[in-house]
């Protein structure tokens, strides 16, 4: 058995995130120290802190991410577009876009499939990767499939359930809804509510590639005591109530 390679299949599923408002310069600088040390996918960071994330992360395998639209989805286009290109100018290599929710509650499928079309032809001419946030606890699943659909036809990179930061975050049988409607090339991202080893190995399973979180210290030294490896921390912060 190859511990290594087990210990980063479950690390590089994991986005750490930065996105809470409250988080001082000098936490958010701990944050991407925590992220290098856990060697994790990416940190997903506060669009202001991207440049400074990235000079942070030079030198690891750790990417940097931002937020679009977030946590609402209703700035204009041309204000999403805008932050688009400022992350793309700060270092960014994955944008995770929010949805105008107003526009998919109201049906308006022409507006939601011409935004997010410009979004990810933006994104990937930047060399950027592009994350769609749903925020599935305000859609039907009638509204979760018409998405999964524009996505793969626009050619976005995942599918995402949440921001962390509605009513509820991802759902077993939001991702499983997700994985069965996105074609293979488009990877599944979960949000909210992924807070112990279990759940997150329970959504491996269904096919998710990435997981937005606060908890990755405390999941990933469980991870390793149950891998049989040396802790990184001997001082595990608590899990958050609230995040990504």
């Amino acid at each position: 058995m190859d511990t290594q390679s087990d210990y980063l299949a479950v690390a590089k599923m994991i986005d750490h995130s930065l996105l809470n408002p409250t988080l001082t310069d000098r936490e958010l600088e701990e944050g991407c120290d925590l992220a290098v040390r856990y060697d994790v996918a990416s940190i997903c960071i506060v669009p202001y802190y991207l440049a400074r994330g990235v000079e942070l992360l030079a030198g690891s395998s750790v990417l940097a991410t931002t937020t679009i639209g977030f946590p609402h989805g209703v700035n204009t286009t041309a204000i999403k577009l805008a932050e688009v290109r400022q992350a793309l100018r700060d270092g960014g290599h994955e944008l995770d876009a929010v949805v105008n929710i107003s526009k998919v509650r109201s049906g308006d499928w022409h507006y939601v499939r011409d935004e997010l079309l410009a979004l990810t032809e933006a994104a990937h001419a930047g060399g950027a990767r592009i994350k769609v946030i749903f925020e599935n606890a305000y859609l039907t699943d009638s509204s979760k499939i018409r998405l999964c659909d524009v996505c793969a036809e626009i050619g976005a990179d995942w599918v995402k359930t949440s921001t962390g930061y509605a009513p509820g975050g991802a759902t077993i049988p939001d991702l499983e809804l997700m994985r069965k409607h996105s074609p293979p090339h488009v990877q599944i991202k979960a949000a909210g509510g992924v807070h112990d080893l279990e759940t997150l190995l329970k959504i491996r399973a269904i096919g998710v590639s990435r997981v937005g979180m606060r908890s990755t210290a405390s999941i990933l030294e469980e991870w390793r005591r149950k891998l049989g490896m040396e802790p990184l921390s001997h001082a595990v912060p608590a899990t958050a109530p609230n995040g990504h």
